[in-house]
């Protein structure tokens, strides 16, 4: 993050109505100092589970969310990472980028289950449709060995986050939603596939600059991860180099006219709903 982008952060937050600083997420080659992770646990590959090599009861009885994590370390303002030995849910293992195909174990839970031996989540009608599904959408390969989010602000020095993670209640996404727009010119800027909600952090915005396409990623969807969400709040993560231009234009846009000045009192009463 320049110098410029960084000056300028506070303002935006303000004019922007952000509760907190919006987090940057890259990969490093080492955990940064301190910061909350998973406990490790051994990868549950396919292979391992082919080979019956996989102990289920310890995979879950050591889960832990990646939203969950960020949920304890973003009023702390502290650091949260993540790797191949600490990926605290298999789905997230997948998501992150840190192992596929996904294990057969874990397209049976989050779709149908397995009669008589495991509940389903029911988020995929069958095994066979979420197995082509997570097929089709194939995370990018983690670069590096540790996945690192921490408040934008924070100084790491020698990283450059490559994504930008805000949580924001509707009047504060619009903002974002429409400056998004005003500096790409692009209405589809913003996408929102589905994926459990660390694949809305992390999977897709990857992806989609894997493929050269700059996309903001709207999330937080996943029924299950919406305790670690504030009432009412979503997520959006940006590109690096679209959330820069975004603060570094915002005031040549609608942000500065008497419109934004009417909806930014919502923010101000939503802020006082939630603190009460």
């Amino acid at each position: 993050m320049t110098p410029e982008i960084r000056q300028a952060l506070p303002e935006f937050i303000d004019r922007i109505g952000l509760d907190e600083m919006p987090l940057g997420l890259w990969f490093a080659d080492a955990p940064p100092a301190g910061g909350l992770t998973p406990d490790a646990l051994p990868l549950p590959t396919r292979e391992r589970e082919a080979q019956n090599a996989v102990d289920w009861g310890a995979v879950f009885g050591g889960f832990s969310c990646v939203l969950g994590h960020l949920w304890r370390a973003r009023p702390k303002g502290a650091a949260a990472w993540f790797s191949a030995e600490r990926f605290g849910c298999p789905g997230a293992a997948f998501w992150l980028g840190f192992m596929k195909p996904q294990s057969e174990t874990i397209i049976h839970y989050v779709s149908s289950g397995v009669p008589d031996q495991m509940k389903g989540e029911h988020y995929c009608e069958s095994p066979d449709t979420l197995r082509r599904v997570f097929s089709d959408i194939d995370p990018p390969p983690a670069p590096k060995p540790y996945c690192v989010v921490q408040p934008l602000d924070a100084d790491e020095a020698g990283e450059a986050p490559e994504l930008v993670i805000c949580f924001a209640r509707p009047e504060a996404l619009c903002a974002l939603h429409q400056l998004a727009f005003f500096v790409t010119n692009d209405p589809e800027v913003v996408a929102s596939p589905w994926s459990a909600a660390c694949g809305s952090l992390v999977t897709w915005p990857r992806k989609y600059l894997a493929r050269g396409e700059t996309r903001a990623v709207l999330g937080g969807w996943d029924v299950s991860a919406r305790k670690f969400f504030k009432t009412d709040e979503l997520s959006l993560t940006l590109p690096m180099d679209l959330f820069s231009e975004m603060v570094r234009r915002s005031g040549e846009s609608f942000l500065k006219t008497k419109t934004w000045s009417l909806v930014k009192k919502k923010v101000d009463r939503s802020r006082a709903a939630w603190t009460r």
